[in-house]
């Protein structure tokens, strides 16, 4: 794969005792550097033009009057530097170089993976919360859609946290696709199934909410059976995944029980629906915060691009994964096998 990086997402530094810090970055580079076939690239970082496109011009002036001040506590768990703006802009400036490369042709071993940081998918237009100040996921998104031919983007959201930003951004949207799968009642309390758009964007919200505990099966229950045939549906000729790795059975911050395998076999069908659709794919990072899990995870995504087939569950879904998902296929009017 191709990793897009840059040196100034280091330099927004909340504290070693904050889960969202540099050794993050470092130790997924540190993984990689055990494998073959990857590339390092470096990006533009995006301009406050960028930002407004899909966040409020009042809100970008005050955010970086923030940081220009030293930054601080924005809210409890959103803490600034005085580099946080520069790193936000830069983080977002590398996923709009992942859509950009994959719809420019990377695709397979070239495929591209932006590690920017800070996160994006809480970010919200007018505010900063959940160690995100930038929607990287939704500034790469509206550049694609208004600087390149696509006319449909896909954000899959595979972070155990609800993307609140990413669909609040454009939830009455009828050209971004937002599907979520997270823990049902985590931060920040979002993502019921009955949020499913409204206006032009109406049924253009998938979320699924899952209990504590879900593993790979039920992962790959709800994708296979709720989430693909609604994206076909929408056919995207952009398939951009928020991946955080935060849904890990060893994370410290949530209660899932997906393994790296299974992060494998959801990569293994993101990349076959991609290739369905016709859709150039892409992957920005979000959370993760044990640094072995999260370096595996993008390590194992890495790993099926570059030919690993991975192991599919060994057990199977669970019931209430089963009942959650009847659920789903009620809201979209999706029906049943």
């Amino acid at each position: 794969m191709r990793f897009g990086v840059s040196d100034v997402c280091a330099e927004h530094d909340p504290g070693d005792r904050h889960p969202e810090n540099p050794d993050r970055i470092r130790a997924i580079r540190r993984a990689l550097q055990k494998r073959h076939g990857i590339e390092y690239v470096t990006a533009d970082p995006a301009d406050e033009d960028d930002a407004r496109t899909v966040h409020d011009a009042d809100y970008v002036d005050e955010i970086r009057e923030f940081c220009d001040d030293g930054g601080g506590s924005w809210d409890p768990d959103t803490v600034a530097v005085e580099a946080t703006w520069r790193a936000a802009l830069a983080s977002a400036g590398l996923s709009m170089w992942a859509v950009d490369a994959a719809l420019d042709g990377d695709d397979g071993r070239t495929t591209p993976f932006s590690l920017g940081r800070p996160p994006g998918h809480h970010a919200v237009a007018d505010d900063a919360m959940g160690f995100c100040f930038l929607n990287n996921a939704a500034v790469a998104s509206q550049h694609a859609l208004d600087a390149r031919d696509v006319e449909r983007v896909v954000v899959f959201d595979w972070d155990v946290h609800h993307g609140n930003g990413t669909q609040d951004i454009f939830y009455d949207r009828g050209d971004v696709f937002y599907g979520s799968i997270h823990e049902d009642g985590l931060y920040p309390g979002t993502g019921d199934i009955e949020e499913t758009g409204t206006g032009d964007g109406e049924g253009t919200t998938m979320n699924v909410p899952l209990p504590a505990g879900a593993d790979d099966a039920d992962y790959c229950l709800i994708f296979d059976e709720a989430f693909a045939p609604a994206i076909e549906s929408f056919d995207p000729d952009l398939f951009l995944v928020s991946a955080g790795f935060d849904a890990h059975r060893h994370d410290p911050i949530s209660r899932m029980h997906v393994s790296t395998d299974g992060y494998g076999a959801l990569t293994t069908r993101v990349r076959d629906l991609a290739d369905r659709c016709d859709a150039a794919l892409s992957f920005v990072l979000e959370g993760g915060y044990s640094l072995d899990t999260l370096s595996e995870g993008v390590g194992m995504v890495h790993e099926v691009f570059d030919g690993l087939v991975p192991e599919g569950p060994d057990t199977d879904p669970s019931e209430e994964a089963a009942a959650v998902l009847d659920d789903v296929r009620d809201a979209h009017g999706l029906g049943s096998k």
